[in-house]
């Protein structure tokens, strides 16, 4: 699928970003490895994406999955986690939404972004609020840049 919507931005000549959803072993939910995801679309597509992005999952479902030098993991611009640690079925079956600890989402997401200096999209996903993105720009923005 990704493949057909990377396909359909090529041919219009529109730019496009491509973000997998991983689940907590972060792997896609077909059991596809993201790095295979990645590289599959890049190889049916000559690398069209300009870059990927993983939303919807917190970060400690794919912090081991994105370390390392890989080349595949150049191709990560951006992140939409979740608040929540729990799985998407844990949260489907929920009555009320995980908010998760804002200040842990912002260390994990400093963690990351020092670790991949490429990442150029921070966001949130499921659960997240005004408090997590809060955390995550003093977590990874320099302080100069926020008082500006």
């Amino acid at each position: 699928m990704r493949q057909s919507a990377s396909r359909a931005a090529k041919r219009v000549k529109m730019p496009c970003v491509i973000s997998f959803t991983v689940e907590v072993d972060g792997n896609l939910v077909t059991g596809r490895t993201l790095k295979e995801a990645i590289e599959a679309v890049d190889a049916a597509t000559g690398s069209y994406p300009l870059y990927y992005m993983i939303n919807c999952a917190h970060p400690s479902h794919f912090d081991t999955v994105v370390s390392g030098n890989e080349a595949w993991l150049k191709r990560l611009g951006g992140i939409r986690a979740n608040a929540s640690k729990m799985s998407h079925q844990e949260l489907d079956e929920s009555e009320t939404l995980d908010a998760g600890d804002p200040a842990d989402l912002g260390w994990r997401y400093r963690q990351l972004t020092r670790r991949m200096p490429q990442l150029r999209v921070l966001g949130g996903c499921c659960g997240t609020d005004h408090r997590h993105v809060a955390a995550i720009c003093e977590a990874c923005v320099p302080e100069e840049k926020l008082s500006a």
